[in-house]
């Protein structure tokens, strides 16, 4: 795709730029719900990025100009030091050890015995690291894509 031939639609970029929002909703719902059900920070992350693929293959050079690769590198990069430093939080027991589980404080509600009662905050530490992971993952992906499309001009 070369440069000078490239005309945009205006119903494909307004419709792009519409879907962004529920497509990231829809990914941080998926990661939020991650220890409930199907899904978690890694799914969520791929559902968040194919947001920006959208909106790289719709919008095209203004969208690739508008967006910092430093800034993805950079949230990737916390990421994976949030990631890092929960596990490394738990190690009075072990290495990744739940310490919020069962405490009474963030994530830490008491879940009662029986089949799993879809308490939200009842995980520990495990929503805060599907949240990193997911944060890695949408990084990591559109990063990739943004390379791809930055280098196909």
């Amino acid at each position: 795709m070369h440069a000078e031939n490239e005309k945009n639609s205006k119903i494909i970029e307004f419709a792009a730029l519409g879907l962004m929002v529920p497509i990231i909703t829809f990914g941080i719902y998926v990661i939020a719900h991650g220890h409930l059900t199907p899904g978690g920070g890694f799914q969520g992350g791929a559902i968040m990025a194919t947001a920006f693929a959208l909106l790289f293959v719709s919008l095209g050079k203004k969208a690739i100009e508008s967006i910092k690769g430093e800034v993805l590198v950079a949230l990737e990069c916390i990421a994976l030091i949030g990631f890092i430093g929960i596990a490394f939080l738990g190690m009075g027991n072990t290495f990744f050890f739940n310490f919020l589980a069962n405490s009474g404080v963030l994530f830490g509600e008491k879940v009662p015995f029986g089949p799993n009662s879809g308490i939200f905050s009842s995980a520990g530490v495990i929503p805060l690291m599907n949240f990193f992971v997911g944060l890695e993952v949408c990084c990591g992906l559109t990063l990739i894509f943004f390379l791809i499309f930055k280098g196909a001009d």
